[in-house]
C-alpha cells in the first residue's frame, strides 16, 4: 500500500481501538471498579468480591486496563492491581474538575441509539433527549457537576457578572433562572454558595426535572430551588429574575429565538443573563482542533439529532459559532452581547443585557 493509504488504516485502527478502550472504561466507571480500587490495590478474587462481578471476567477486565496502562499490576504469584498516577482523578474521584469517566458513559449511551440516528439521517427527523436513555442523562449531569458546584457561584458570576455577585455577596434577596436545568446542579451550586438567592429551574425533560427535584432535596435546598417542568415561552411572561443562567443548552432548542425572548421578557429592568455554551471556532474549517472535532462528533449523533426532534426547529448542531448565538439574543430583543473574560477550555460565556 501507498503512503496515504497505510496512514489512513492506521489511524482507522488507532480510532476503532479508542472507541472499544472507551467502552470498557465506561463498563469499569460503572461497576465501581476505580473507585474500588482508589481505595485499595486488589487482585481479580479480591475486587470481585468487592464489586459483585464474576471473578474470571473481573481477571480479564484488569488484564485489559493494565494493557491500557491505566493499571499497574505486581506480577507475583496472584498479580495485584492498582490505578496508574493521575487515574484517580480522573476516574475515581466524580467531585474532582478532572472528572473523565462520565464521558465515556455518554459514548456508550450514544452508541444504544446508532439505529435511530441513522434512521434520522435518512428521513431528516430527530432523537429526541429522551430516547438516549438514562445513561445519557446521569452521565451528562455528572459531567457538569463538579464545575457547576465548584465554580459557577465561585468563579463564572463573579468574573462574567461583577454586580450581581457584589449584590450576592451583600446577601440581598435576588431571584434568578436557570434554563434548561438538567440535573439541577447550577441552580444548586447558587443557592448553596448564596444563601440569600432563590432559583427557579426550569426544563422540558420530565425525567430532568425530577432528577433535578431529588438532587435540591437530597441537598436541602428545596425551600430555595424550586425545578419546574415547564418551556420558557414568552407567553405570559411577567418580569420576576434578577438574572438568570443558561448552561450548555441553546444549542440543542429547536427554537432558541423564542426561549431566548421569553429569558428577556422576565429579567427585571437591568437584569443580565448568562448564557454558558461550546467554544468552537468562529467559522467551520476543515482542519479544527480536537475541539472543534468532539462537537462536531457530538452534534452529529446527539445533539443535532436531539434539536431536529422538534418540528419547525433551527437545527443548529453543537458547533454553535459566536455569530451564530449573537444572531438569536438580538433577534430575542437583547441589545448588548458580551463574551465575558472567562478561562474555559470547553465553555464560552455570554452575557446579555436589553
Amino acid at each position: 500500500m501507498d503512503a496515504p493509504v497505510d496512514q489512513m488504516s492506521d489511524r482507522l485502527f488507532v480510532m476503532a481501538l479508542a472507541g472499544l478502550e472507551s467502552l470498557s472504561v465506561a463498563l469499569g466507571d460503572r461497576l465501581g471498579f476505580y473507585a474500588e480500587l482508589d481505595s485499595a490495590p486488589a487482585t481479580a478474587e479480591d475486587l470481585a468480591a468487592r464489586a459483585g462481578t464474576n471473578p474470571r471476567w473481573t481477571q480479564e477486565w484488569l488484564e485489559q486496563q493494565a494493557v491500557m496502562r491505566l493499571l499497574e499490576a505486581d506480577l507475583d504469584d496472584v498479580p495485584v492491581f492498582r490505578l496508574a498516577p493521575g487515574v484517580a482523578e480522573s476516574l475515581a474521584r466524580p467531585e474532582e474538575l478532572t472528572t473523565l469517566a462520565p464521558l465515556t458513559r455518554m459514548v456508550a449511551a450514544i452508541g444504544r441509539q446508532i439505529d435511530l440516528v441513522e434512521e434520522a439521517a435518512r428521513t431528516g427527523g430527530g432523537v429526541p433527549w429522551a430516547a438516549y436513555g438514562a445513561e445519557m442523562r446521569d452521565a451528562q449531569a455528572a459531567m457538569n457537576k463538579p464545575a457547576l458546584l465548584g465554580q459557577l457561584a465561585q468563579e463564572w458570576i463573579p468574573t462574567a457578572l461583577p454586580g450581581i455577585a457584589d449584590r450576592l455577596r451583600a446577601q440581598e434577596n435576588l431571584r434568578a433562572a436557570d434554563v434548561g436545568c438538567g440535573a439541577g446542579w447550577a441552580a444548586i451550586g447558587l443557592a448553596r454558595a448564596f444563601p440569600t438567592l432563590t432559583v427557579d429551574a426550569y426544563d422540558v425533560d420530565p425525567a430532568s426535572v425530577e432528577l433535578a427535584r431529588e438532587n435540591a432535596a437530597a441537598a436541602g435546598l428545596s425551600d430555595r430551588v424550586r425545578v419546574l417542568d415547564q418551556d420558557l415561552s414568552a407567553d405570559g411572561a411577567q418580569p420576576a429574575y434578577d438574572f438568570a443562567v443558561a448552561v450548555e443548552c441553546i444549542h440543542d432548542m429547536p427554537d432558541p429565538v423564542r426561549v431566548l425572548d421569553g429569558v428577556r421578557r422576565r429579567l427585571l429592568p437591568g437584569g443580565p443573563a448568562l448564557v454558558i455554551d461550546e467554544k468552537v471556532a468562529e467559522a467551520f474549517t476543515p482542519d479544527g482542533d480536537e475541539i472543534e472535532r468532539i462537537m462536531y462528533a457530538y452534534s452529529t449523533l446527539l445533539c443535532l439529532p436531539d434539536s431536529m426532534s422538534s418540528t419547525p426547529s433551527v437545527a443548529t448542531g453543537t458547533p454553535m459559532r459566536s455569530s451564530t448565538f449573537d444572531s438569536y439574543a438580538r433577534a430575542a430583543g437583547f441589545t448588548s452581547v458580551d463574551i465575558a473574560d472567562v478561562e474555559h477550555d470547553v465553555f464560552r460565556f455570554y452575557v446579555l443585557r436589553s
